[in-house]
């Protein structure tokens, strides 16, 4: 018995059987569907068992000849064509590694035996092609055991709008929440948030299906009943919907800690915890955030945001810049953070960079990311998507991209925007390097296509108009990416960074990983990032407004202390989730724990790890938690991931235990302070936690210097060791 979609499909198409069949509407979408043209089967670089077909049908005209003309056209009988070898194949008569995919005299049966029967039309330049795609319904509230059909809508360039549910391709991001079957019949499984993701041809859409979690109304413990914080009313409503409940407010005294560890790196002195803690002023979070917002500190720790965002490094395979380009390009976007100058003056000013590295410092940006002997053009386009725009196109350099829009075409008339530039690369030898725009208006603006050999000129991603449009004739074309890039209408451009400042502060991006963002990876709360792309946006870009408007939010003053409702969730910000603090961050707060600075070579003494230009600067600690090589532009080379080298490095590490017996260290300036040694152990406490000692440690202290033969300082000693091997000391929490 047929299924009961497919059923209908035949009933609803009897009017179009009629009309030939189109093989970039229908047979193209049908290999796609079934299989045939995945990395696991014939899409494959080599093919399978001697037959092959592009990557998802990224290339029509080359599946159609490999289909109709390779072997002499064996795979297909025009004469009898359900006697088609490919055709017997797929409905299981004949042998097929790939089993039986189609029964015969269904849809796809009938499809292709008419395709051949037609002649095996190949694909038609005067079809529309497609404009977008749609998922009906958009957002699905449902409960345990609920099903509903799913309906897939293509729209072409010329405004009618097909059902193609039957050719479109269907999957889940969470089948545990919501499954979705091969035909498009979604069935909610289990509490909590799935995307329904469906692809046709180039287009994608997604159906956001949430199902509350089981029992009675949650609590909600927030501040007020109607916060006030945008922010916090949409995170209370989204929370409402699942029933998940949220947690309490954090004790002040860390969220002191908290917010003096990420806006500026450094942990907070205990006369300032305990001032914050006595201080009655309604309006104290606020006037903290903006007195942290104006430090020499967070200007260091945002420029070592950005530096990694923008691979500032030494060049991976031709070091032209050396250590002297790093250090120039760090103080220059130092600069800019303590100008606070917005990101998208800065976006042109990196991506407009022209002349030599000691000329322009954002130069570097570019030397970094070409390879020696490779064009422009090559690389930069995928690199700089990433980082200015959050998206991942770098596979759309040779295929369709997998799970979004972009096409391998899209990729090629990004690039075009950097065919009139030339790199020239010296050794320091022989002078400085140079990034070149090529002024010569009789060259053309535009690239080949390596497949199709047709020229083509610049078009922004989201093929809105010509790039050559957004610029003045003979200029540098780039004027007209940047245009694009940093235009308020942008839909990726502020969201991308927005999301990212969300990540740093939160510990997780509203969309993962950060440097993702497409249709079918949407946010775990969509009007929460709405909101942060918006005040980025109207601010002018301004990195202190959005981080003082995150940063005053009771979202970012929960408590990491779960409940029962709320401990499994991660996304929903019921509650804060705690992260080991990034590798610089833990070690300069090491550094200020004991009272004793690092040594890196090559650089001043009390010289911070948050301030370090150099990626490559020797540090078995930083190489151990995981600081970032900004090799590439994705964001998963930098983890807060905990090791058991890490966890061995704080036990057993010759390098602490240095730090906190060194004779000029804190233990020994305590002790000229602080003549009980009681006093001492409530110190550390306060510095290394920015809390007083318990009642319990107390008694542990006084029990251990009350043992006979017991010195202060060995027994203060495995009190500093014990607190820096803390996960309260190592995490933001």
């Amino acid at each position: 018995m047929l299924p009961i979609w497919l059923i209908a499909f035949g009933l609803l198409n009897l009017n179009q059987s009629t009309r030939p069949v189109s093989f970039n509407r229908e047979i193209m979408p049908a290999l796609t569907r079934l299989g045939c043209n995945q990395g696991a089967c014939h899409g494959k670089g080599a093919g399978q068992n001697g037959f092959r077909l592009s990557l998802r049908g990224y290339a029509p005209e080359l599946d159609h000849a490999w289909l109709t003309r390779e072997y002499g056209g064996r795979r297909f009988s025009p004469v009898d064509p359900q006697d088609s070898p490919l055709i017997r194949k797929i409905t299981g008569q004949a042998a097929h590694e790939g089993g039986k995919l189609i029964q015969v005299d269904d849809p796809f049966h009938r499809l292709l035996t008419r395709w051949v029967a037609e002649g095996m039309p190949g694909p038609s330049a005067a079809e529309q092609p497609l404009q977008t795609m749609h998922l009906e319904p958009a957002q699905w509230f449902g409960k345990v055991g609920d099903s509903m059909p799913l309906k897939a809508m293509a729209e072409w360039a010329d405004g009618q709008r097909t059902d193609v549910t039957w050719l479109t391709r269907f999957t889940s991001s969470a089948p545990a929440v919501a499954s979705v079957s091969v035909g498009g019949f979604a069935r909610i499984e289990g509490s909590g948030e799935a995307a329904l993701q469906a692809s046709f041809l180039t287009g994608v859409a997604v159906t956001r299906a949430m199902v509350p979690f089981s029992g009675p109304a949650q609590k909600m413990n927030f501040s007020s009943k109607n916060p006030s914080h945008p922010i916090d009313s949409a995170i209370q409503k989204h929370l409402r919907e699942l029933n998940i409940p949220v947690s309490e407010l954090v004790e002040d005294a860390v969220w002191v800690r908290r917010i003096h560890l990420d806006l500026c790196g450094r942990l907070p002195e205990p006369e300032r915890v305990r001032a914050f803690l006595a201080d009655k002023n309604p309006d104290k979070h606020a006037l903290l955030v903006d007195e942290l917002l104006a430090t020499d500190s967070f200007n260091d720790i945002w420029t070592l945001f950005l530096s990694e965002l923008l691979q500032n490094r030494q060049e991976r395979d031709h070091d032209v810049r050396g250590l002297r380009g790093v250090r120039s390009l760090h103080a220059w976007l130092r600069g800019e953070v303590a100008a606070n100058t917005g990101w998208n003056a800065l976006a042109r000013r990196i991506l407009l960079a022209s002349g030599t590295v000691g000329e322009d410092p954002a130069v570097g940006y570019w030397t970094m990311g070409i390879w020696e002997n490779k064009p422009v053009e090559s690389e930069m386009p995928g690199m700089i998507s990433q980082a200015f725009l959050g998206t991942r196109i770098g596979c759309a350099q040779c295929h369709n991209h997998p799970t979004e829009k972009f096409t391998q075409e899209d990729y090629l008339r990004q690039a075009a925007y950097l065919s009139r530039l030339k790199i020239d690369r010296k050794s320091p030898r022989q002078g400085e390097t140079a990034l070149i725009p090529i002024a010569d208006e009789k060259i053309q603006t535009g690239i080949s296509h390596p497949r199709l050999g047709t020229f083509l000129q610049p078009r922004p991603l989201d093929r809105s108009v010509s790039g050559l449009e957004l610029a003045e004739a003979g200029s540098d074309p780039r004027v007209g990416l940047v245009h694009w890039i940093t235009d308020p209408k942008n839909p990726y451009f502020a969201k991308a960074m927005a999301n990212r400042v969300w990540r740093h502060l939160l510990g997780r991006g509203l969309v993962e990983p950060v440097d993702d963002l497409r249709a079918t990876n949407p946010p775990s709360n969509p009007e929460v990032l709405d909101l942060l792309e918006n005040r980025f946006r109207n601010s002018g870009y301004n990195f202190r407004d959005l981080i003082r408007f995150i940063a005053t939010t009771d979202a970012y003053r929960r408590s990491s202390s779960t409940l029962p409702g709320n401990k499994t969730d991660d996304r929903n910000l019921s509650h804060f989730v705690p992260r080991r603090l990034p590798a610089e961050v833990l070690l300069d707060a090491l550094c200020q724990a004991t009272g004793v600075s690092e040594n890196f070579p090559g650089h001043p003494v009390g010289t911070r790890a948050t301030q370090l230009p150099d990626p490559a600067v020797a540090s078995r600690f930083l190489s151990t938690f995981g600081r970032s090589e900004r090799v590439t532009a994705c964001a998963c080379e930098k983890t807060g991931d905990v090791t058991l080298p890490q966890i061995l490095f704080l036990i057993n590490s010759d390098t602490l235990v240095e730090k906190i017996n060194n004779p000029k260290g804190l233990l020994r300036q305590l002790e000229k302070r602080l003549p009980q040694a009681v006093e001492r152990a409530d110190s550390l406490h306060w510095l290394c936690l920015s809390r007083p000692m318990d009642a319990a440690t107390t008694r542990e202290i006084e029990r251990a210097l009350a043992e006979p033969g017991a010195l202060a300082d060995e027994v203060l000693g495995d009190l500093v060791w014990s607190l820096l091997n803390s996960r309260e000391f190592s995490f933001q929490h």
